[in-house]
């Protein structure tokens, strides 16, 4: 047979390999994903209100370490039972039935009663396609590489519940990370030290180079501000990260913009902090642009980049009426 591999990038998520097999012989076909990233820093858990036919289209990548819950029939995919897919909610469904399905001869004249119960749960499943009472999906990845569509981006989607969280020792045990369980040693005074490490540019993949600093925001926190210059295509960007431990509480800072001189304020966002924006309807989730120390211009430039950017509004792949919506909204935040 022929298996073809294919890098693409799905809309709002992430760049995956698609791998497909074809066997001319007897027509059996199959197809896979791989994330074509790292193992991201935190898991992710995606809980989708089921309530129409509509949802059951939305796109899904599961992984090979995702695991897949509906727990109103108490039904579970576990963690490396399946291989990664690009698929829907409604593949994966029909893909559980397949797999109860493969044995249920054997079944039938090993153990009737465990054969009948299979089959009738089976019946339970193929209704949820029906979509006659909601239920609840539930899509867990410690890797961070799973996704769920939204299908009102770049807009928020009241039905899916996107919840990012730190892996436990056992899930990064299961995630073939090592887990140090020695104390580090005592880090060293690097607050007048900038430290530099070698890297490759994001966007042109040229060797390039990294400054790391220990920074003291005053009247708040040291934070790490890391800087990447690119000498070949000019690329510059700088992240942002806690140098402290994790506060006991959460902060939500809410900025009335009434004057231009607004646009000049500093504006230290966190890789875990999300950004709003009622007037337009916008949210930007945790973990989009990374850390950030910046001025609320140029978070504001950043967002309008990350949309403009995006793959909905190239090629022929996009819709008129996405493209119009991405374009209506870039006007109203130009207008900011």
């Amino acid at each position: 047979g022929v298996t073809r591999l294919l890098l693409t990038r799905i809309p709002f998520f992430k760049e995956i390999i698609v791998s497909s097999f074809s066997c001319p012989s007897c027509s059996w076909s199959n197809t896979e994903i791989q994330a074509a990233g790292r193992i991201q820093e935190q898991g992710v858990r995606y809980t989708l209100a089921v309530t129409s036919r509509q949802d059951l289209n939305r796109e899904v990548v599961k992984t090979d370490c995702a695991s897949a819950r509906i727990p109103e029939l108490d039904f579970e995919v576990p963690a490396f039972s399946q291989k990664g897919v690009l698929t829907t909610i409604e593949g994966i469904i029909d893909r559980a039935v397949a797999g109860l399905e493969q044995d249920q001869p054997a079944r039938r004249a090993a153990d009737a009663e465990v054969a009948s119960k299979i089959d009738e749960f089976i019946g339970k499943l193929r209704q949820l396609k029906e979509v006659s009472s909601p239920f609840t999906f539930i899509l867990d990845d410690p890797s961070g590489n799973s996704f769920v569509e939204n299908p009102r981006a770049p807009h928020r989607d009241e039905a899916l519940l996107v919840t990012h969280y730190r892996r436990s020792p056992q899930q990064c045990a299961l995630l073939g990370l090592q887990v140090d369980a020695k104390p580090p040693d005592a880090a060293e005074d690097l607050r007048d030290e900038v430290l530099q490490f070698n890297t490759n540019c994001p966007e042109c993949n040229a060797p390039a180079s990294t400054n790391m600093k220990l920074v003291q925001i005053p009247h708040f926190k040291e934070v790490i501000i890391m800087a990447t210059n690119c000498d070949s295509c000019g690329h510059r960007t700088n992240e942002v990260k806690s140098g402290g431990a994790i506060e006991a509480q959460g902060t939500r800072i809410t900025l009335r913009i009434t004057d231009p001189s607004d646009m000049s304020r500093d504006i230290l966002k966190s890789e875990t902090c999300s950004v709003e924006i009622p007037e337009l309807e916008f949210e930007l989730g945790m973990g989009a642009l990374g850390g950030k120390f910046t001025t609320l211009e140029g978070l504001l430039k950043d967002i309008r980049d990350l949309v403009e950017k995006n793959p909905f509004t190239l090629g022929d792949s996009s819709t008129a009426s996405r493209t119009g919506k991405l374009q209506e909204f870039l006007g109203k935040l130009q207008d900011v």
